[in-house]
């Protein structure tokens, strides 16, 4: 990113209020800087070679000491808004990530799932040392630099010019460093995703490892990954550290040149000493924000390469949203035709050719393998994914065209991992005639069962319930509703027979209640339970030199 990239301004609102008050402290600051430097040399050369007391310079001292607390509370306001405007920012850019990847879809997201939760959380934290130590001293760069630089020059050409030949070479180096720490931040950061994609897959796949024996193996790929995180890291420090020597060495070999060069001009009376004093004073005052622009660059740089990875997705295309009215799907048929759907990297059309009706107030199953693409159907329904090739419609209108939020208004989707917030059974259903529906879903018996019965707490996805009695609660949920379309992904994948009688009389209930019941369905049970069935196969993607 660079310095202060127009992408950031973009992205997140709060970045450009902050951006407008620090060039307004940067001014400030240039100010009181100038001024304390020349009250300190008015104070005290009369002392020194005048004979003056202190109480004939009182009044310059006291000015002097307002100054000092002048710039003590600037610095205290402009560390308070910079750790605010960071958060507010860091806040809005992951607001608008996670917007952006609702909107490019969950195939987009299966890819970049764990990249994306990696970059919105750890990743984007990192970029408020940006805002609270880099950009202030950035643009000091360009208010306090320039100012005192040029003072020095009215007051004396020559140290100018020294310091004029001097200054470049700390950016020159500031550019070398920087290469090689975004370099090594990029690194570290990619080394992180890696690192939680491990982690999260050997969590998934937990309770099979241990079922089988194995779940020492991947804890060597882990702490392999996790030592490579740390090496990144100290590479990083490593770099931070090479740079805040060199920039300290460049900045105090300037100034002691600027030092001598006046000194030898004061000792044989080319220079009066109050211009002297503010030239030397001054001096450190213009290498000291390019100085801190390098070294605070470095802390900021995890958070750079993360606003980057933010920026990547933010540019990504989103599919035009719909903006067709929806149709009442309680009279209006949904229609497939000749649907497809190419699945990224597997070389397959899944699902392939799915064509069918799906009629208002009936059951329809939705029968296939495993993979072939029962759920991306469903996708294709919900309008979150858009066929490669063929149509979902309704009412002859494409589901693709239709606005969104219209559409989902009249459709309750329950999937295979049902979310359930944290909080009492009675929040999570909210309001309704809960026992009738759970009496439809059986799970009037798993709250049989449980001593606070409706107040009983579960934590998040279901916590404390197991994973059938989830199905059947989020079911219950779904009844209460009453939406004119009910979308089902197995809904009894997890449940023994005698549970799955329940489910399937709660989804005939549904039905003869008026909704329209769209479900994945494997077993017979279900399959029985069906007006229509539309078979959802797979095919290979034919290539042009095959």
């Amino acid at each position: 990113m660079k310095p202060l990239d127009p992408k950031l301004l973009k992205h997140a609102p709060p970045a450009r209020a902050y951006v407008g008050l620090v060039i307004v402290i940067g001014v400030v600051s240039a100010g009181l800087i100038l001024a304390q430097c020349f009250l300190i040399a008015y104070s005290a050369a009369p002392v020194i070679s005048q004979g003056k007391t202190l109480g004939d310079v009182s009044g310059r001292i006291t000015a002097l000491a307002a100054v000092i607390a002048a710039r003590a509370l600037l610095s205290y306001v402009t560390e308070a808004l910079g750790h605010r405007a960071g958060l507010a920012t860091i806040a809005a850019l992951r607001g608008r990530v996670l917007d952006r990847a609702v909107e490019l879809g969950p195939r987009w997201l299966a890819v970049r799932t764990t990249q994306t939760v990696t970059m919105v959380s750890r990743g984007l934290d990192a970029l408020e040392p940006y805002f609270v130590a880099y950009l202030p001293q950035l643009f000091l760069c360009v208010t306090v630099t320039p100012a005192t630089l040029l003072v020095i020059g009215i007051l004396d050409l020559p140290s100018a010019l020294l310091l004029i030949f001097c200054i470049p070479l700390i950016p020159v180096f500031m550019i070398l460093i920087g290469k090689m720490t975004a370099a090594t931040s990029k690194k570290k950061l990619e080394t992180m995703e890696r690192l939680g994609d491990q982690v999260l897959d050997l969590i998934a796949g937990l309770p099979t490892l241990k079922a089988l024996g194995r779940e020492q193996g991947p804890k060597h790929r882990v702490a392999e990954l996790g030592e490579n995180y740390t090496a990144a890291t100290m590479s990083a420090l490593r770099i931070a550290f090479l740079s805040g020597t060199v920039l300290e060495f460049l900045a105090i070999l300037s100034t002691a040149l600027v030092a001598v060069e006046v000194g030898f001009r004061m000792v044989y009376g080319l220079l009066d000493l109050p211009t002297g004093l503010v030239i030397i004073m001054l001096t450190p005052e213009v290498f000291k924000p390019l100085r801190e622009v390098g070294s605070q660059f470095h802390a900021s740089a995890d958070g750079v390469a993360a606003a980057e990875a933010a920026f990547e997705i933010l540019e990504v295309p989103a599919p035009a949203p719909g903006t067709t009215s929806a149709p009442d799907l309680s009279t209006q048929e949904i229609t497939l035709r000749d649907l497809s759907v190419e699945a990224p990297g597997r070389g397959l059309f899944a699902p392939s050719g799915a064509t069918g009706t799906i009629r208002p107030g009936e059951i329809t199953a939705l029968r296939g393998a495993s993979g072939g693409g029962k759920t991306t159907t469903i996708l294709c329904l919900l309008g979150l994914v858009t066929p490669t090739e063929g149509t979902a419609s309704c009412g002859g209108i494409d589901i693709a065209d239709i606005d969104r939020e219209a559409w989902w208004s009249q459709i309750t989707w329950v999937p295979q991992r049902p979310v359930i917030p944290p909080g009492t059974l009675a929040e999570y259903l909210g309001e309704g005639d809960r026992q009738r529906a759970a009496a439809l879903t059986g799970f009037d018996e798993v709250l049989a069962t449980l001593p606070h019965g409706w107040d009983s707490v579960v934590g998040q996805g279901g916590v404390g319930l197991s994973v059938g009695q989830r199905q059947r609660l989020a079911l219950t949920r779904a009844l209460m509703k009453r939406r004119p379309l009910l979308i089902l992904d197995e809904p009894t994948a997890h449940l023994d027979a005698a549970s799955e009688g329940e489910i399937i009389a709660a989804v005939r209930a549904a039905r003869d209640a008026g909704m329209t019941v769209v479900v994945i369905a494997h077993r017979d049970a279900l399959l029985e339970a069906a007006d229509t069935i539309i078979d959802i196969r797979a095919r290979e993607v034919a290539h042009a030199d095959a």
